[in-house]
């Protein structure tokens, strides 16, 4: 990792804001998105950087604004990398989330996340907070290799039930589903069914597939070709350069998707996921008109 003294920390709109501590990843997940040529990185990826300014930068921005709203992480890179264990930068930016009344809304695979719970019941208890987990692949041996270098699957579900304890409201991500490796209706559902059970309030999928441009494809031909032998050249006669890659089992496994989230009452739209994300709570809201 390196160190880098960063001229802003927050991107977005007085509906909610995004925020990215670290930039780059040690995950080593082969289908990562962050990859891709387009986002410009000077460094390799697995080199970390580190915006050792975040806190500075956070309160001198919350101390500035006067509507209170979500303030959202780990889009870009997961919060919970494990140089978080000893440089604490997420901690830190959420305890002043935490001071200044805001909202929290945190995207991880890592288990670290469990050190900052009672901060995060905090957070929710003034405001808002809510956890979410990326799950893709139930069996964990997959997992290991799709995913090689974080906490598995059952792992993650461990987490999102001890939120679930903690009254700390939490979604999932169902992404990706990778053509011919985990997009089955047995894998689909296992996870449907451990969502449902470790209470999550939505889950967030972007359709059954994947995306694909220039630096992340190439990362992941390479994985391919390493633990899924003839499988590249599959993707490349069905899907050539194209930047969305459905997986053929798509129209059904949707279905199935909708139809168990509508039974058991879980949100599953992309607009109503994100409405629920982005909008602080009544709580708050009512206890603001007796400051």
């Amino acid at each position: 990792m390196h160190f880098v003294e960063a001229k802003g920390i927050l991107n977005g709109t007085g509906s909610g804001y995004g925020m990215n501590i670290y930039r780059g990843c040690t995950h080593g997940c082969i289908y990562c998105d962050s990859r891709s040529a387009c986002y410009q990185f000077s460094h390799p990826f697995e080199d970390v950087e580190v915006k050792q300014n975040a806190p500075q930068l956070l309160q001198k921005a919350l101390r500035s604004k006067q509507k209170k709203c979500m303030i959202m992480t780990g889009a870009m890179s997961d919060p919970y990398l494990p140089c978080e264990e000893q440089l604490g930068l997420t901690r830190q930016c959420l305890e002043i989330i935490r001071d200044y009344g805001f909202g929290a809304a945190i995207l991880t695979k890592s288990d670290r996340i469990l050190r900052d719970i009672d901060l995060l019941e905090e957070i929710g208890t003034r405001s808002k907070c809510i956890v979410q987990m990326t799950l893709t692949t139930w069996d964990e041996n997959l997992c290991g290799i799709v995913e090689p270098n974080v906490c598995g699957t059952m792992r993650r579900l461990e987490v999102l039930r001890e939120m679930n304890r903690r009254k700390i409201p939490t979604m999932v991500w169902l992404s990706p589903l990778l053509p011919y490796i985990n997009d089955t209706e047995e894998n689909l559902l296992a996870i449907l069914n451990a969502c449902a059970d470790a209470g999550v309030k939505g889950i967030l999928c972007f359709g059954m597939g994947m995306t694909l441009r220039q630096g992340n494809r190439e990362y992941y031909y390479s994985a391919l070709d390493r633990s899924f032998p003839g499988l590249r050249s599959v993707y490349e006669r069905r899907y050539g350069n194209a930047y969305e890659i459905e997986s053929p089992n798509a129209g059904k496994l949707m279905n199935r998707f909708t139809e168990f989230c509508e039974t058991n009452g879980i949100l599953h739209t992309i607009d109503a996921c994100f409405a629920y994300m982005q909008e602080l709570s009544p709580l708050y809201e009512q206890t603001r008109l007796f400051d």
